[in-house]
């Protein structure tokens, strides 16, 4: 950065209360420090009106009283801040939008959501700092690396389901099991789509996995691409929050709420505004007309995080497994799957530049078929498809993202669909022209010309055209139906313990079982001379050294209010990670004795039940049923809250260790 941030005044105009605090922390953490709050364009000119230093307006676009647009245009017909830099910073995702903001006079445009790195780049971008992005989209890229004598192929996707395909085909390559001869694979992991989109746009990658309004919209803007084959069918899941008061009249659950979506340009955006027109609501974008349904754009994986902070979000819809994440852990509850409103709808594409297409057609061939290939083992092992999908799509564990959950979501019967991926030209018709003729975003996309068959032709010739056909409930009573399911679910439904299901150390306290999630469990070792801590709580029983290192001790039976016991030859120390704020901390457990290493399956995984007021089970994660009994699963966090200052001030240099 070529100047000092903290020399710059920035007006943030938003409406959103939760989205201005997200962007003034996101600035803030860029080292902006003077930012200047207005809720609309009203109160944006009354603080430029009278004579407060600004040097960048940030603004939304739906806005209340004055939008973002018309503050744009009021800024730069006054001569006194006419030169005003001017960042639109906008769930109005559209190219065409884009276009009207630009032809305004803004200096730069970012669609939302965006992370730091690109609200950095659009700011330096508006300050004159950098060159604009917008350069020509038809602009050809020049020739591809060769490997070995085949052409590298760039292929871009983020972290969802709907792009396992990728990650198993790239696995299958590097396993040996499938050896393209035409291309060598390099994939692409990318934080949100708006870096997929610029980076397809741009010639930055030769393909991309990305959704299918976005790529409509990106081809009638001049983006020399086709539409090669889908990325999956079906996939995605509409939650509300989970909150009480579900009852009738059930639109009023949603009436005057915000709700959220990933982008504009999504089928996730089509298909929440089909339910809520379906049921008597008037969706809209935030501040945008009479609308009582607020859609506002949301980063995926920000969606769970930012409904529990914001009790006026009715829910969220998007790709899974993030919502069945939200629903394992408590946040939200199933309003539908996006399959029951469409069944077998098309979603997100793969999408290919034409200057990688003609000059490498016998590679995307290949790769076409080796992507079907790839879809046809996720449908036929999803267990093992989601093991493969979390090392892919969660390698660094960002998104707490698990086994059974996704594998959850491959088996759901109404799910997403990877079998069959022949993109038919009339299902993106009916996609196209829902969101231009009904919700007024987009232009109509001539399919015939942006949808290449031939690879798909070549790969699925043995497909029938009538095994997945779409059908969407666009005249009858479905979404009516679908509101007035709420908590009595069919057997099967119910993911709210899938989150719990996996490997447990199972152990013995005063005759009792118990449970501890493997996965936190450093080591298991014999009894260790404990040094005790003046004035420490009764169940801290003190410290021990492991190889050089100090580990607390918590006796649990004294913790439980067990009674205290002699050690014998069975009683051990569990070594922990416990969570304590950002940082893991190692803690030891000592218990009667451990039994064994149990795999328990949500299906037998109970919620804890109550027991009255005054007996505290927040340290109860569940109640897991096994052919011997029932195992309390624990809650390790909360069970060590108590012993936080104590563990903390016992290991002042070895958290960066044990993290």
């Amino acid at each position: 950065m070529a100047f000092d941030p903290q020399n710059i005044r920035i007006l943030l105009v938003e409406d959103t209360a939760v989205m201005r605090k997200i962007e003034i922390k996101t600035l803030k953490a860029l080292g902006f420090e003077g930012v200047l709050e207005a809720v609309d364009g009203d109160e944006a000119i009354g603080i430029l009106q009278e004579g407060r230093e600004v040097d960048l307006i940030i603004s939304d676009w739906n806005m209340p009283n004055k939008d973002g647009y018309e503050l744009l245009c009021w800024v730069r017909e006054n001569a006194a801040t006419r030169s005003l830099p001017f960042l639109m910073a906008t769930g109005q995702g559209d190219k065409a939008q884009e276009k009207k903001a630009v032809d305004a006079g803004v200096n730069a445009f970012v669609a939302k959501p965006f992370n730091e790195a690109e609200l950095q780049a659009k700011i330096d971008e508006a300050l004159g700092l950098t060159a604009s992005e917008d350069g020509p989209a038809g602009q050809p890229r020049g020739p591809r690396e060769i490997v070995n004598g085949r052409v590298k192929l760039k292929v871009a996707h983020i972290q969802i389901t709907d792009h396992i395909i990728l990650g198993v085909l790239k696995h299958l390559i590097e396993k040996g099991e499938l050896q393209p001869q035409h291309f060598e694979l390099e994939t692409v992991c990318m934080p949100g789509w708006n870096p997929v989109q610029n980076a397809l746009e741009k010639g930055e990658v030769d393909a991309a996995f990305i959704l299918a309004p976005i790529a409509m919209d990106l081809y009638s803007f001049g983006t020399p691409i086709k539409l090669t084959l889908l990325a999956h069918k079906n996939g995605s899941i509409f939650v509300r929050n989970k909150r009480e008061g579900y009852v009738e009249p059930f639109a009023d659950h949603f009436r005057n709420q915000s709700f959220y979506i990933p982008h504009k340009m999504s089928v996730h955006h089509m298909l929440a505004h089909l339910f809520f027109s379906s049921i008597g609501l008037t969706p809209g974008m935030v501040g945008e007309g009479q609308s009582d349904v607020n859609f506002e754009v949301v980063a995926p994986i920000k969606m769970q995080e930012f409904m529990r902070s914001n009790q006026t979000t009715a829910g969220f819809m998007v790709a899974e497994p993030l919502g069945t994440r939200a629903i394992a852990g408590g946040a939200a509850d199933l309003q539908f799957l996006s399959s029951e409103l469409w069944e077998n709808h098309p979603c997100c594409v793969v999408t290919m530049r034409d200057d990688f297409i003609e000059p490498h057609t016998e590679a995307v061939y290949e790769f076409t078929e080796m992507l079907v290939e790839a879809g046809k083992l996720v449908d036929q092992k999803p267990e093992m498809a989601a093991e493969i999908g979390v090392a892919f799509l969660d390698p660094n564990r960002t998104l707490g993202l698990k086994v059974p959950v996704l594998k959850n979501v491959l088996s759901e019967a109404k799910g997403i669909k990877t079998g069959d991926l022949y993109p038919a030209v009339e299902d993106l018709k009916t996609m196209n022209d829902y969101m231009v003729k009904r919700m007024r975003i987009g232009g109509q996309v001539d399919m015939d010309q942006f949808v290449d068959t031939r690879f798909a032709d070549a790969a699925c010739k043995d497909r029938v055209s009538s095994n997945l056909p779409a059908y969407l409930h666009i005249a009858d009573d479905t979404a009516v139906d679908l509101l007035s399911r709420h908590a009595c679910l069919a057997k099967g439904e119910d993911k709210s313990m899938l989150n719990l299901e996996g490997k447990y150390l199972t152990f013995s306290l005063d005759g009792q079982q118990y449970g501890l999630d493997i996965l936190r469990i450093r080591e298991i070792i014999g009894m260790l001379p404990i040094r005790s801590i003046p004035q420490a709580p009764p169940h801290v029983r003190g410290v021990i050294s492991l190889r050089g290192r100090t580990i607390p001790v918590v006796d649990l039976r004294t913790r439980f209010g067990l009674g205290a016991v002699a050690d014998d030859g069975r009683s051990c120390i569990v070594v922990l990670q416990s969570g304590h704020g950002d940082t893991v901390l190692p803690v030891g457990v000592a218990v009667d004795s451990v039994s064994e290493v149990l795999t328990i399956r949500s299906t037998h995984i109970d919620p804890t039940p109550v027991f009255g007021a005054h007996i505290d089970t927040r340290h109860i994660l569940a109640m897991a049923k096994t052919e011997d009994g029932i195992r309390m699963l624990l809650d390790i966090d909360h069970i060590f809250q108590e012993g936080e200052q104590l563990t903390q001030r016992v290991l002042p240099t070895e958290t960066a260790d044990a993290a």
